[in-house]
């Protein structure tokens, strides 16, 4: 078990909508928790069971808030999730946090 932690600088204090939660913990899946952050950066605590991919989630990440620059807390409990999988969950927290 690994606990990584990020942060990313977001160009605005865009904060996401309202709370989010999508996915499950569960064989190859994971479970996004995304609430509204402050300042100009969002915070990822990723808790996954896979060791020494800290590198490809920091990539995946970065792919992501490239794309949403909110300003968030993100909470991620991984269980073998490949990179596809970490992306549809954060999209799917993203446009649940906006509706």
């Amino acid at each position: 078990m690994e606990t990584l932690n990020f942060t990313f600088a977001t160009e605005t204090e865009s904060p996401a909508g309202k709370r989010a939660h999508v996915g499950v913990v569960g064989s190859g899946d994971l479970e996004v928790l995304l609430e509204p952050g402050e300042g100009k950066v969002a915070e990822i605590t990723v808790q996954t069971s896979v060791d020494g991919y800290g590198e490809t989630w920091k990539e995946v990440l970065s792919r992501f808030f490239s794309r949403y620059p909110s300003s968030v807390r993100v909470v991620i409990h991984d269980f073998g999730a490949t990179p596809g999988v970490v992306a549809l969950r954060l999209s799917q927290a993203a446009e649940a946090s906006r509706s």
